[in-house]
């Protein structure tokens, strides 16, 4: 199935769900042919480029320490200064990352990251200004404090927008932006490294501001999360953006009917349960306690699998293989970002709903894990002869989706922080011999993957429950809501039945 296809071929698909996929609209040709779905994934557009905001971060910084003006300006800092440098990065994003968790929940997914955005600009300014050392380590947790009211909000936007059998895929593009943000950053200090003055790394450290200041420009366009506004109370308007964008135009879509059902439920039976949510009910239950491990090994690892040293000190890398010239290292820089966006682009996120999240979990660990095994035997090969030849944040229920995003990004910004003041110091001490931790990092977390982590491809978000919770959650949450004696045909069909006739025929009653 091609890239967002939507013919007669997805209603065979059995990664969707018979529920969800008796209620699909037929479309006849490609989503981009259908305007209500374009419109939609165009509009995903702006949110998904915070992503791109925080990778120009990493690959500004791996360019700046390329640049002798910047190295020069700053008195070449030592490894436990460019800790600092880097570290307080992270820092800033855990100072950030709960007031936006909690102006998320409370005044909507869009609210903090009007925040955000008028922050990113002003830092981003503070750093291209920067006179002395300390004011660009001032400038940069502010940045991080700011890259925290978009980071954490704007997945579970683009997630609780996107058209159902195009949200596995969506979600995953959302990370791959990443990338994007990393090219325009390093190929940014590649185009002005050459300048003889502070100018050469003054106007990349500017042009941090340029993503935030687009999405600033266009965001008036996104809406508010119908997840949220149900949530809230406001089912009318929620009910509109899925007629809008998901029925195009269409009042009586079985669709928007199957989804605000859903969410209505899901939403009453969690309220239900839990009258007020707190940080503790991430691990009350069993199911919740899961989610949460799984969350934040996956925040955590994110930046221990070995990809935070080349991400932020691609400089001391190259330094260990002999390739020490700032065009040479500049220039790599801006080729790995390439690579990267492409590999995660067409190996990651096509792919996901092919493939499955789990698989390509597990994939990704032995393919780095072999990766850190041969790049450590090259490496310790060159240092001794000199040769250079030799060379899942959807995974909580509505209520506690944006707290279980913040344990995702905390124990990242945790993992970062360690990560910005050890790889430093232990490259310089160690030079190649430190691969060997990545190496028997990674393949624990092959096996971790392997015995905790489960398949969620082809479900919706609230249909995800039964994953954690049993294969009863959903009817038992049915059960709770409406009583064993008063559970009506349409209601009873859309939960049991899997047979497109059926739940359109009680439609079909329904409107006449």
């Amino acid at each position: 199935m091609g890239f967002f296809k939507r013919t007669e071929k997805e209603k065979e698909d059995a990664t969707i769900s018979p529920e969800l996929r008796a209620v699909l609209p037929q479309h006849s040709g490609s989503w981009w042919t259908v305007r209500h779905l374009l419109l939609l994934n165009l509009m995903l557009l702006v949110p998904s480029l915070s992503s791109a905001t925080i990778g120009f971060d990493g690959a500004m910084m791996n360019g700046l320490q390329t640049v002798e003006q910047w190295r020069g300006y700053f008195n070449h800092p030592k490894p436990s200064i460019l800790g600092v440098m880097n570290a307080i990065y992270p820092i800033g994003k855990i100072v950030g990352i709960f007031p936006a968790a909690w102006l998320s929940d409370k005044y909507g997914r869009k609210s903090s990251m009007w925040i955000g955005f008028v922050l990113l600009v002003l830092g981003a300014g503070v750093q291209g200004g920067s006179i002395n050392t300390a004011m660009f380590i001032c400038s940069r947790c502010l940045l991080g404090a700011a890259t925290a009211f978009i980071a954490q909000p704007a997945p579970i936007l683009v997630t609780e927008l996107a058209y159902p059998t195009h949200r596995g895929k969506i979600s995953a593009l959302y990370q791959t932006f990443f990338y994007f943000g990393a090219i325009f950053a390093a190929w940014s200090t590649y185009g002005t490294f050459r300048l003889p003055s502070t100018w050469s790394w003054r106007i990349p450290s500017i042009l941090q501001g340029a993503i935030p200041f687009i999405q600033f420009a266009f965001f008036w366009l996104v809406p508010e999360s119908p997840r949220w506004l149900i949530a809230h109370g406001r089912n009318a308007e929620a009910r509109a953006i899925f007629v809008k964008y998901h029925a195009g135009g269409d009042e009586n879509s079985a669709l928007v009917n199957y989804e605000m059902k859903q969410i209505e439920e899901n939403l009453k039976a969690e309220s239900e349960a839990l009258s007020e949510t707190s940080y503790f009910d991430l691990v009350r239950t069993p199911a919740n306690r899961k989610r949460t491990l799984i969350a934040a090994i996956v925040g955590f690892f994110a930046q221990w699998n070995g990809a935070g040293v080349v991400s932020y000190y691609i400089t001391l890398v190259l330094n260990t293989i002999g390739i020490t010239k700032t065009r040479d290292q500049a220039l790599i820089n801006g080729l790995l970002q390439v690579f990267n966006w492409l590999a995660a682009v067409l190996a990651g996120a096509l792919m996901v709903d092919r493939i499955g999240r789990r698989k390509l979990f597990l994939i990704s660990t032995a393919g780095m894990c072999m990766a850190y095994v041969i790049w450590t035997a090259l490496t310790s090969h060159f240092t001794r002869t000199l040769d250079q030849h030799a060379g899942h944040a959807v995974i909580f229920q509505f209520t506690l989706r944006a707290r279980g995003v913040s344990v995702t990004y905390g124990t990242t910004f945790i993992g970062l922080i360690i990560g910005q003041f050890v790889n430093p110091i232990a490259m310089s001490k160690l030079g190649w011999k430190y691969y060997i931790v990545f190496c028997c990092i990674l393949f624990v977390l092959f096996f971790v993957i392997y015995f905790l982590f489960p398949e969620t491809k082809g479900r919706t978000l609230e249909e995800i429950a039964e994953i954690f919770e049993g294969p009863s959650a959903s009817r038992r949450v049915d059960e709770e809501k409406l009583g064993d004696d008063n559970v009506d045909d349409e209601k009873r069909v859309s939960r049991d039945s899997s047979s497109h006739a059926e739940v359109a025929e009680v439609a079909e009653e329904k409107r006449a």
